[in-house]
């Protein structure tokens, strides 16, 4: 494969003083009447002043002359280059691409929405500007090409696919290094540089965002309950063993069955327990 050839061209400010000399020698010739040599200096003025370019930092620029590629100019500045050349400026800057949401399916066949921001750059022109047709739309399908694999290697969640080490929820630097090289490996046919890759939007898709929604609420709920019975099974047991201990009151099987239930309605209800005051004897 063929790669960027970096070339230093000729100062634009020598280039300049040139210029100069044959505009003076062509206004003179055509003023002593010498039109051939003025003719000439004017064609050699014209000539030098098409080869002026600049480049801007962070820039660069790609030169062809009749479909045969000569370089790049990566050193901003002022330059002369030969003025037959193709020229092309191509930018060395960082960018940006902030994808919309997609609808794609997880590996278990949610359909889920899912966005990435993606900062790259150009690192090698020849690439960019004669191995693609369009270096930047070549970026935007391909990331968008590499985000749709990554959906479909994880499930959105573990609540269905219970093996599952990583999900895209929950999934943080793995899945984004992951999209990360899936998408460095697309690009560098373009000689395009992955800075950084993250996936910056995940939900449900619409038609399903609602169940999925009552499905969370309903998790979250049983393994609260969970941990409240786990507790208060904890505090019925110290309980009796407290009163066991200080022979405050003894209890039989049935005693201890009742005070058992009462505790665990009280810790495990809802709502606030409303207490009986009994004014009899222990057996009442």
């Amino acid at each position: 494969m063929k790669k960027e050839i970096v070339v230093k061209p000729v100062s634009g400010y020598l280039a300049v003083l040139l210029a100069i000399v044959f505009i003076g020698v062509a206004i003179a010739g055509f003023v002593g009447e010498i039109v051939f040599l003025g003719a000439i200096s004017l064609l050699l003025f014209i000539f030098t002043v098409i080869g002026f370019t600049v480049v801007d930092p962070n820039g660069s620029c790609v030169m062809v002359l009749f479909g045969a590629y000569k370089g790049t100019i990566r050193k901003n500045g002022f330059f002369w280059v030969n003025p037959f050349y193709i020229k092309r400026k191509i930018s060395l800057r960082a960018r940006n691409f902030n994808s919309e949401p997609i609808k794609v399916n997880d590996k278990i066949g949610n359909p889920i929405k899912i966005g990435l921001v993606l900062v790259w750059r150009v690192a090698e022109t020849y690439n960019a500007v004669f191995d693609v047709d369009d270096y930047q739309h070549f970026v935007l399908v391909q990331s968008d090409a590499a985000l749709r694999k990554l959906a479909g290697l994880y499930p959105y969640d573990n609540f269905e696919d219970h093996d599952a080490v990583i999900a895209l929820r929950s999934g943080g630097e793995e899945v984004n290094n992951e999209l990360e090289k899936e998408i460095r490996e697309r690009l560098q046919i373009c000689g395009i540089e992955v800075i950084e890759a993250r996936i910056n939007y995940i939900a449900y898709a619409e038609e399903i965002a609602n169940a999925m929604l009552r499905r969370q609420q309903a998790s979250a709920v049983v393994s609260a309950r969970f941990k409240i019975v786990e507790g208060a099974v904890s505090m019925v047991e110290m309980a009796l063993e407290q009163l066991s201990v200080k022979n405050i009151v003894e209890l039989d099987e049935e005693k201890k069955a009742a005070m058992v239930s009462n505790l665990m309605v009280v810790l495990c209800g809802d709502k606030d327990a409303t207490p009986i005051v009994n004014t009899g004897t222990l057996h009442s």
